[in-house]
């Protein structure tokens, strides 16, 4: 398949190495940045442009990866280019209706994983999901995001928002949890390396067990002394009083419901 990839950062970047690396032909990388377009096109050994009225118009498939703030400023612009082709966005939380009334052809294509562009990613271990306004096209993105990964999975858009904000708390929200982490044990020079253990035995124990299931510590237990104690130590971190506060009622709310389960 013939690829045009809009945009150049961590997503697009990932996706097109990828897609490339299955046999796919990536014509072309645009991006409103010189040096963000031209350091993926060399990575990818294809032309690149900045100026949308050069986007290549011979692709099959267009996939833009950009913030989603842009897209509605940047969907009519690029769909001109070639109106018999597929355009799909990857982004999380932006209804497929977007795409309505601009283009016959559209979907979404969204890859639910955290990414940067100074680490590699493992596609076969990214889960896809897939939209599109036909049942053909629809198969068709399957069909190439199961070149990359056995996991795909067809969401309406709907189900993707919340899909989203799942993945939000999840992945965003627990990392904040060790920086919040990090910071105290430097406040009291000791090494947020420590922790590791202890991160990945519970990012394994879910494997086995439901989270509620695998939560620990004094909240689960309503060792309130230990709560008590926490909330006394954090009196000069107002925030983090807070946050720990709102975290522990949540989990405790938790515990009630799996008990009347």
């Amino acid at each position: 398949m013939k690829i045009v990839m809009i945009g150049a950062g961590n997503v697009a970047t990932h996706l097109t190495l990828a897609l490339q690396q299955k046999e796919q032909t990536i014509l072309q990388v645009y991006s409103r940045t010189e040096v963000s377009a031209s350091a993926l096109a060399e990575l990818a050994d294809c032309a690149y442009t900045c100026n949308v009225q050069d986007i290549n118009a011979d692709a099959d498939l267009y996939i833009v990866s950009v913030k989603d703030s842009v897209l509605s400023d940047l969907l009519p612009q690029i769909v001109r280019i070639n109106p018999n082709a597929l355009f799909v966005h990857t982004a999380g939380s932006v209804p497929m209706d977007i795409w309505k009334g601009l283009i016959h052809r559209y979907g979404v294509l969204y890859p639910m994983q955290t990414f940067s562009k100074q680490r590699p990613v493992d596609f076969d271990k990214v889960s896809f999901f897939v939209e599109a306004n036909t049942p053909e096209d629809e198969q068709l993105l399957m069909n190439m995001a199961h070149l990359l990964s056995n996991h795909v999975y067809p969401a309406t858009s709907e189900q993707r928002r919340y899909l989203h904000i799942a993945a939000v708390f999840a992945c965003n929200f627990a990392n904040h949890m060790y920086a919040i982490s990090n910071y105290l044990l430097t406040e009291h020079q000791l090494p947020f390396e420590a922790m590791f253990p202890l991160i990945d035995e519970t990012a394994q124990k879910i494997h086995q067990l439901s989270p509620v299931d695998a939560q620990t510590g004094p909240a689960q237990r309503g060792d309130c002394n230990i709560m008590n104690s926490h909330l006394q130590l954090l009196e000069a971190y107002p925030e983090l009083q807070q946050i720990y506060k709102s975290l522990s009622n949540n989990i405790q709310q938790y515990n009630l419901l799996k008990d009347h389960d």
